[in-house]
């Protein structure tokens, strides 16, 4: 009978508490797992019971690296979350079944006048148990609360799993120190030099602690999301203030030739009645260059980057930059057009300024291209510059990459001898 309890404990109740554990691991990392990975990773289980000896640190640290290694071979997540949610995993089933080892120790006393080995079953089920069922809801608060709406930032990795790590090392000093070095007890069942009062208290302000970090982490990383969109709406009005002056500049000067164009009819229509074609074609034409002055043609089939990229490829010829426009996009879009402005806007300007830092016979280009498949948008910005010195990421490509990320897409710089190649993906999710 008692080698059917230990066994029911030690092997179906230890790889019940695992296997727990890795289901809310997938969720955690929001994967999906196949069955045969839990079979696999109960059979691992049984086999870690069975082979580690029965030491609470050693089991903890190969349950955390059986964990992290179904996170990064299995579920397929980068190795920093992977030990971030392995760590949170165990150190909640640990803070869980401490609260409860530290509850039965207070409520043992009670059941001693009973069949001392009936108590110590009914206890050590119940403890079980409850251990399993109080984790499980831990799980459930942590993932619907704290994890499931924002994603993870690698960076602030470090700074949550530093107190969760000192959490399970204080945790498993408490346990190993007093519910395993400890067995002196008195004839009423009690441990002696212990107070389990006390360490009811530790052990839930462990676990009240742990969902504290994570409180504090989930509204970190929406500051970190606010401070971005304020960023972007910052640049947003920026990129419309710009327009704005750009688009009077462009006014004044349409104003002014719209002002002379009677005056220039009257001269054509008076060389043509008086027989001079010739000198009438040579006037038409010096008309056109100055029409192509006010504005570079482009075509994008999206009105408001027609207007952005014709003003600002206008102004880089106007400089004597080579300017090219092969950027066709489709009529409805998911990325909205004021982003589009922020990409191309700021992406222009830098290509302008590195154009305007060369020397003067050096060959000067911009060139605007971009592909469109599915729910896929590329842009690709090339322009010549002076190929020296480091690539600063400053708040131009800042804005851009947070546009980028904003569509599930990235940013990618790639130098060539004087070329300078910006490329920006943008997906629709």
């Amino acid at each position: 009978m008692e080698d059917c309890i230990d066994f029911f404990g030690k092997y179906v109740m230890g790889s019940i508490q695992m296997l727990t554990g890795v289901y809310f691991l997938a969720k955690f990392l929001q994967k999906k797992m196949k069955p045969c990975f839990y079979l696999l990773f109960a059979v691992f289980c049984i086999v870690m019971i069975k082979m580690i000896p029965d030491g609470r640190i050693i089991d903890f640290v190969v349950y955390i690296l059986l964990l992290t290694a179904i996170g990064i071979f299995v579920c397929h997540t980068d190795w920093k979350s992977v030990i971030l949610y392995a760590a949170l995993t165990v150190e909640i089933m640990q803070l869980c079944f401490g609260i409860v080892n530290s509850l039965l120790c207070i409520l043992y006393p009670f059941m001693f006048s009973f069949n001392q080995k009936i108590a110590g079953i009914a206890i050590m089920l119940s403890g079980n148990m409850a251990s399993l069922l109080l984790a499980v809801f831990c799980y459930r608060m942590v993932y619907r609360y704290f994890l499931h709406s924002e994603t993870i930032r690698k960076q602030y990795v470090l700074m949550i799993l530093t107190p969760i790590l000192m959490l399970f090392l204080m945790d498993e000093y408490i346990n190993s120190t007093v519910y395993r070095n400890v067995n002196s007890m008195n004839g009423s069942g009690i441990i002696i030099y212990t107070n389990h009062y006390q360490m009811f208290a530790l052990q839930f302000l462990g676990i009240a602690s742990l969902f504290c970090i994570l409180y504090a982490y989930k509204k970190l990383l929406q500051n970190f999301r606010l401070s971005k969109e304020l960023s972007l709406l910052e640049q947003e009005e920026h990129s419309l203030n710009r327009y704005v002056e750009e688009a009077k500049a462009r006014y004044d000067e349409t104003r002014s030739f719209r002002h002379d164009i009677k005056n220039h009819i009257t001269v054509v229509r008076e060389l043509l009645q008086k027989g001079k074609s010739e000198q009438a074609l040579n006037y038409i034409a010096d008309m056109e260059d100055i029409t192509e002055e006010l504005s570079f043609p482009c075509t994008t089939n999206n009105p408001v980057v027609d207007i952005l990229v014709g003003n600002k490829l206008g102004i880089a010829k106007s400089m004597g930059i080579d300017v090219c426009c092969l950027l066709r996009l489709p009529s409805s879009c998911f990325v909205r057009d004021i982003d589009f402005g922020i990409i191309l806007s700021n992406a222009l300007d830098n290509a302008i300024h590195a154009c305007q830092k060369m020397n003067n016979d050096a060959e000067k280009y911009i060139r605007v291209t971009g592909r469109i498949q599915g729910d896929f948008v590329f842009l690709e910005i090339e322009n010549s510059f002076s190929g020296k010195g480091s690539i600063v990421k400053g708040t131009g490509l800042s804005n851009i990459n947070a546009v980028a990320e904003k569509y599930h897409g990235a940013m990618n710089i790639m130098t060539q001898g004087t070329s300078f190649v910006l490329c920006v993906l943008m997906i629709g999710i």
